[in-house]
């Protein structure tokens, strides 16, 4: 299984398009705090356009609290911007294969991942190209890109490769739709 985790998010809209993202791809999703948002809010809510009802997620008061409910045999990966292999450099086939869960770390947005936690895994730190006078991508964008690359090596498992809820052939048989109503 493929996890996704964030080290104390602080902007509600990146955080909710995350889980967003978790909930189309089949991820878990755990949030470590403190947070710079409250999850209960109404606010919160409609940041993740209500995909928090099928979230699979679950917070945790400190990294030490996320690091003891992690089952042995887990692999890390953490994405910063120190990092110097792309996600597609990384066999996340082999260690599915292997039977490990995935576990992609990403950081809060004003400061990232602590350097004491990306310096005990330096070789399990990845980064996203992009020009060199670009510091990095929104929180958002990075954990899409990342999440998605890991699917398409995993050959996207569980997920649809045809539209579902309008239909598989919406837009070649578009008058057996009831497309006002849709």
């Amino acid at each position: 299984m493929v996890h996704v985790v964030l080290y104390e998010p602080e902007i509600a809209p990146n955080c909710g398009n995350i889980m967003r993202t978790c909930v189309a791809c089949g991820c878990a999703l755990h949030i470590i705090g403190p947070t710079g948002f409250d999850l209960n809010s109404p606010k919160f809510r409609r940041a993740t356009t209500n995909h928090i009802t099928w979230a699979d997620y679950r917070m945790y008061g400190s990294y030490d609290e996320f690091m003891a409910s992690v089952a042995p045999g887990a692999e890390f990966f953490f994405m910063t911007r120190y990092g110097k292999v792309p996600p597609s450099s990384i066999d996340f086939k082999s260690v599915d294969a292997a039977g490990s869960d995935i576990y992609l770390l990403f950081g809060k947005e004003s400061t990232g991942i602590p350097y004491d936690i990306l310096r005990a895994h330096l070789d399990r730190c990845f980064r996203i190209p992009m020009a060199p006078e670009c510091r990095s991508l929104n929180l958002s964008n990075a954990v899409a890109i990342t999440i998605y690359e890991v699917m398409r090596q995993l050959g996207y498992p569980g997920l649809s490769s045809v539209e579902v809820q309008k239909g598989e052939n919406f837009l070649e048989e578009p008058e057996s739709y009831d497309i006002l109503g849709s």
